[in-house]
Order: C-alpha cells, then structure tokens, then sequence
C-alpha cells in the first residue's frame, strides 16, 4: 500500500491497516525530508502536548512493514502513474496545502496583509515559507480575519512575551522578528456571534490568561442570559467568555479583543505608503432567524460599514486541499469547489458520476477526504475509518490494484530522475542533529527550515 502524506492522516491510516491486515506492508511517500506533517508545522510551539502523537507514528515507522521515502513529491519528482503498476492500494492522505482567499479589494497588492498558514509556517520552520519576513514593526495593530483555533494561534504567538516562547521549538529567526514586534494590540474578527465562533474552549482559555495582556468584555447581549441552562460546552464557553481576562486594562502592556458580526470588505491603502496596508473596512452582519444564540445560525451583510486602522492583517478562513498531477490518469475527478477527492464519506474513492462508481484500490483521509476541520483527535478517527474500509473490502476480497513489489519496484526508476530519497533512518540523523542545535540554546529542538541543510546532515 502506498500512503501519500506522513502526517496524521497517513500515519494513523498505516497504523490501522497493519494492525488490521496481516502483513501489509506500507510505503509511505513524503515530499519534505521530514515527516509528521502538520503536527510538525502546524501545532503551536507553545503545545508541545499535542506532537505527543509522534510517539504512536514512531511505533509504526519502527515496524519492518514500514518504509518512509521522504524527499520526493509524488505528481511531481514521481508521475502518480508510475506508482499504479506497483501496489494494492494506494491512499492520498496529504492534507490541505491553499489557503483560502477573501476575494476583496487589496488583498493581492498591499503590503502587510497575509496568510495566517503562512505566518503558522514561517514561525514553525516550514521550508515554503521560511522567507515569510512579515513586518512587525510598522504599527501597533493586527487584525486576524477568522475565529478558529489558528487565528487564536496567531494572536497568541503576536501577544506572548517572547522570553515564554524562546524553550519552545518556534524558529530562531521567528523569535528574533518577535522579540522586536511592536504590535500591541490584536483584533480577532468573525461574520457570526461568540455562539457560532469555531474556536476551542481551551484556545480562549489560553488567550485570557496571557500575563499582562488584557481583554475586551463581550457585550453581554451577545452571550446567552442563562448560561447554567445550556449544555456543558456552551455553558463553559458563556461563561468563561463572560468573566473575560484577569488582567485589568490598566495593568496590561497589550490587549485583545474579539470582533463579532463583520464580514471584511476592502483592505485599504495607506496614503503616505500607497503600497501597504492601512485600515481595514468591514460591512456589519446580521444573524438570520430569532435565535442569535443558535450555533449553527448564518449571518448576511448590511450595508452598514466600519473600519480599523491596522498595517498588518492575517486572513485565517480555512484551507483547501489541491488535486495532484496526474489524478485524471488514475480516473479520479478532484472536486475543486469542495476542495476534497470524491469518496463514499468511508474513504473508497468514486467517481464523480450520480451513481459514485467505487475506484478500485483508491482510498483517501484526513482532511483531503473530509475537509479541513477539527484537531488531531479528529484526524485519527478519520483515518481509522478509511482504514476499516480498506480491510474490510480486503477480507470481502473486492477489486485492488495488481501491483506487487512497491518501492522495491521503484528504486531504479527514481535513480534515474537524479532524485535524493530519504529512509526513515536518514530522517533519525536530521531529527539527531536538529535536538543538539535546540540543545545548545536551551531548547527541545532547533529545526532544519531549508531542505538543503536537512540534505546537509546527510552528507
């Protein structure tokens, strides 16, 4: 079986599958040098809890059914083609890699305005984005545009004091940018209420107990009047949105807030700068239907405006998965409006025709199946089932691909294209090396961000 993607996806695919079908023997393909996907790039430095799922992928990259190829981008260094002849089954579990857009005035042309994947990328040591460079220092104002997990992410990393984040893996060069950010003051804007808002509970929690940052109280009229009636969650979320932050204004060095009720229509050039970013215009919503404190309530604009000064914005609305080269060959039709490949909600991949049509031997997981949303724990039971999918129509004895002899099969062919594939102990030497750089600056780990120094200790 061929896994495409070595984050949490992949791996908690594998593990089921092996743990399910006596021996299956998994080739796990990844276009870095290094594994773990998201769990490596995405989570915020400040958890270092959530990665303790690597301890599990370890487990499995351990087993001699296992073979990790890292540095080799399938559609790409690889033709998808080329791997058919030589597998079962082949699962695409690589994840969501655009980010969403706004399609608002500005966006593509000023100065200041970016990705909070990105900005997530660039401060965790992703090689797309290690030239980042976001300014920092032109003013004392950010927006994030969006509500979820990874906005409130971002503004916790803008908000920290920079000394708390220096024993993390964040990279170095990332600290350095932070430690002379002037912002001060971070806005965390939503079309709908708190109610809809889809951040965690333990995310706001965190925001609020920032030392010597403080937060704007919520109109009370936006929270549900008896909290104690409501169901665990909603009832937590009142209630501690209500109490809001410890730290008094007048006691704090910077403050947050969040902004309910506003879809962005235009980000707006500075007159002096007439290339960067210097406010941000919003139309205020209104939530359709009575009930404000439905969570699943949509909101319309008005034509009713108001705007913020601010240099620096991040637009944190979502990701979106992208088809790889050479799906077609393989008869898949990537849904490019929903951003996922077609499947029965199980992870058999169909066709796009009324009747779904299974493709034999194609599978997916993770977000690329489902779409990006939810955490880690999320993702697992995803890939579980995909992965009860795939050996239930293994021990059915329904129609897979005929191909034997996997990576064996492909060695000499990659060996051609001048490619540098990378074994799971190749990996082990860089995840060495990169623990001794973080060791000699206090820290877990200093992570490789450029794919030739990650070549380089292999050398």
């Amino acid at each position: 079986m061929a896994v495409l993607g070595s984050g949490p996806a992949g791996f908690y695919t594998a593990y089921k599958v092996m743990s399910s079908i006596e021996n299956a023997i998994i080739d796990m393909y990844e276009c870095l040098p290094v594994p773990f996907g998201l769990v490596r790039f995405g989570v915020a430095p400040d958890h270092p809890e959530v990665k303790n799922c690597q301890d599990k992928f370890e487990e499995v990259a351990s087993s001699p059914r296992f073979n990790f190829i890292g540095n080799v981008s399938i559609g790409k260094d690889l033709p998808l083609a080329d791997l058919r002849p030589h597998y079962n089954a082949i699962i695409f579990a690589y994840g969501a890699t655009k980010d969403r857009k706004l399609g608002i005035s500005g966006e593509d042309r000023l100065k200041g305005i970016y990705s909070a994947r990105d900005f997530v990328g660039w401060y965790n040591g992703f090689p797309e984005h290690q030239a980042l460079a976001p300014d920092l220092e032109s003013g004392e104002e950010a927006v994030i545009i969006g509500q979820g997990n990874v906005a409130l992410d971002v503004a916790r990393t803008l908000l920290s004091d920079v000394d708390s984040l220096r024993k993390t893996d964040m990279t170095h060069y990332a600290l350095d940018a932070l430690s002379k950010s002037k912002v001060n003051r971070v806005r965390v804007v939503g079309r709908r209420g708190p109610m809809q808002a889809s951040f965690t509970i333990k995310e706001v929690r965190e925001l609020l107990s920032l030392p010597s940052v403080s937060f704007d109280p919520i109109d009370p009229a936006l929270l549900p009047p008896n909290a104690a009636k409501l169901s665990r969650s909603p009832k937590r979320l009142t209630q501690l949105l209500a109490r809001g932050s410890s730290h008094p204004a007048s006691q704090a060095r910077k403050s947050w807030s969040l902004d309910f009720f506003l879809s962005p229509r235009s980000f707006n050039a500075s007159k002096a700068r007439p290339d960067y970013l210097s406010s941000l215009t919003f139309l205020k919503n209104e939530l359709n239907g009575p009930d404000i404190f439905n969570s699943s309530a949509t909101a319309s604009p008005t034509t009713r405006e108001i705007s913020y000064p601010t240099s620096l914005a991040f637009r944190s609305i979502g990701y979106k998965s992208e088809a790889i080269d050479g799906m077609k060959d393989l008869g898949i039709d990537f849904d490019e409006r929903r951003g996922i490949i077609p499947n029965d909600l199980h992870g058999r991949i169909t066709s796009l025709s009324e009747d779904g049509t299974r493709i034999p031997g194609l599978y997916c997981s993770g977000w690329v199946k489902r779409g990006p949303a939810g955490v880690i724990a999320n993702t697992m039971e995803d890939a579980f089932d995909t992965a009860e999918s795939i050996a239930k129509d293994w021990e059915n004895q329904e129609t897979f691909l005929s191909g034997t002899n996997g990576w064996d099969a492909l060695q000499g062919s990659v060996a051609t294209k001048s490619l540098r594939p990378v074994s799971w102990d190749s990996w082990k030497k860089i995840d060495v090396a990169e623990k001794e750089r973080g060791k000699a600056k206090g820290k877990e780990r200093e992570k490789f961000a450029n794919i030739l120094d990650m070549l380089g200790v292999l050398d």
